[in-house]
């Protein structure tokens, strides 16, 4: 049963009666109601499509947070051949917050690293929401150095709300961690295509997306901090979520618009969890043409533009 955001409320009420009338149509004896299906279908489809153009940012939120929206491991399944999971930071554990291993992407070898949040009840459990511990981000700076050792282009899909902030975590060093993973990025010698999938929380998001580009999926979000900490920071109350969302730029299109990141990839109508095989096809094309852009530029000429890309961020007027 397909899940509902409360400004989709109207588009559910619609595909309610569309799916009422279907069961109707199907029953023995009764006429034939296919024409005021289509007649509904057209409605909920305009519907969809006005709530859709006129998205505010907290509402872009809550939909980045869908949980029938696509993680990292469906783009992992859906575009990566041959995909060998690594597990381990070989110092701790491993965290299942992190996912990576190598692949071929569409014929080319890659090492592949994503934010996985899980998808039901148990999966979360194990993936921890996404929110990955020291472990789970030296895990990451290992495949990324690995990755330059044996020329594989990197591809990161990013997930989460951010680090996991629990004192254990502190206890081992999260800082740090978090900022060896944005260096080793910063020093891969290889080319580094970085995704926001779903949520780019705060450095948690940053550690695997220091890339040469950073692609963005048309309703996704991406920022220092969640919305609802910010408000619980500024005004004391995380009521006032939809206003820090506001304010804070969180959108794909405000941050291309501050060069933030490269390009916007864009999602079927409703979302990416309404058609999550589309979602994913146009995915693969968007980080293939990146990939390409930079394939056969040198070691040096990477880092270079990596690095000038990042240090140019914020001198630009808000």
């Amino acid at each position: 049963m397909r899940q509902y955001l409360e400004f989709e409320k109207p588009v559910a009420e619609l595909e309610s009666k569309i799916e009422e009338l279907r069961r109707m149509s199907a029953a023995p004896g009764e006429i034939n109601i296919a024409e005021e299906v289509a007649k509904l279908s057209a409605k909920a489809d305009a519907q969809l499509k006005a709530t859709y153009a006129k998205l505010t940012p907290w509402q872009k939120a809550q939909v980045a947070r869908h949980a029938e929206r696509p993680k990292a491991l469906a783009v992992i399944s859906a575009l990566i051949e041959e995909f060998t999971p690594l597990a381990g930071d070989r110092a701790f554990a491993d965290d299942a917050a992190i996912v990576g291993g190598m692949g071929r992407f569409r014929g080319q070898a890659v090492m592949v690293i994503g934010t996985e949040k899980g998808t039901d009840t148990e999966s979360r459990l194990k993936h921890n929401f996404g929110m990955a511990k020291p472990e789970g981000y030296r895990k990451a700076k290992r495949l990324i150095e690995l990755a330059g050792k044996f020329n594989l282009p990197i591809l990161s899909f990013v997930d989460t709300s951010g680090a996991f902030p629990g004192i254990e975590a502190e206890a081992r060093g999260q800082a740090e961690a978090i900022a060896r993973s944005i260096e080793a990025c910063l020093d891969a010698p290889v080319p580094l295509v970085a995704t926001i999938i779903g949520e780019g929380g705060s450095g948690g998001a940053i550690a695997l997306a220091a890339g040469n580009t950073v692609l963005m999926y048309e309703h996704a979000i991406y920022s220092v901090i969640s919305p609802e900490g910010c408000a619980s920071i500024l005004w004391r109350d995380s009521a006032q979520a939809a206003t820090a969302a506001e304010a804070m730029r969180i959108t794909a299109q405000d941050l291309k618009k501050l060069g933030l990141i490269d390009e916007i990839v864009p999602e079927p109508l409703g979302g990416a969890h309404r058609d999550p095989e589309a979602a994913l096809v146009t995915l693969g094309d968007a980080v293939e043409k990146s990939l390409l852009a930079l394939l056969g530029q040198t070691p040096e000429a990477l880092k270079a533009k990596r690095r000038e890309k990042f240090l140019a961020m914020g001198k630009q007027g808000l």
